[in-house]
């Protein structure tokens, strides 16, 4: 089996494209040149989520901010003024429109993922 490679090998033989090949894939070439650009990232389309995003990570870090800034206390009291901020937090966005806005849109998002997620699991 060695030998068969090394004869074949070792032959001064030039290897020459079928007729046609170079002409096909030039023009395979040129089309792909030709096609349009890709489409772009809907950046508008994101923004939205992306300064949703931003006020959240923002509320996040005032949180934090404002648990370091306390007194120390015992670790029972310093979880029950956890519980206080996240309450008085929750109980003033539902109390705003701001807040059920902000509910109604997480929901309808949260469906059309769901929905998306179904469709594509079924195709």
């Amino acid at each position: 089996m060695k030998d068969e490679f090394d004869n074949i090998a070792s032959g001064e033989e030039e290897l020459v494209p079928s007729s046609g090949f170079v002409a096909s894939v030039m023009d395979a070439v040129r089309q792909e040149a030709a096609a349009s650009q890709p489409i772009a990232f809907p950046w508008g389309r994101a923004l939205p989520g992306l300064a949703a995003l931003g006020v959240v990570l923002a509320m996040f870090v005032a949180a934090v901010v404002r648990m370091l800034r306390m007194p120390a206390m015992s670790s029972d009291s310093s979880s029950e003024a956890l519980e206080s901020t996240i309450a008085s937090w929750t109980h003033g966005l539902l109390q705003s429109s701001a807040g059920w806005t902000a509910l109604a849109l997480l929901l309808a998002l949260l469906s059309i993922f769901f929905t998306l997620h179904l469709a594509r699991a079924r195709s």
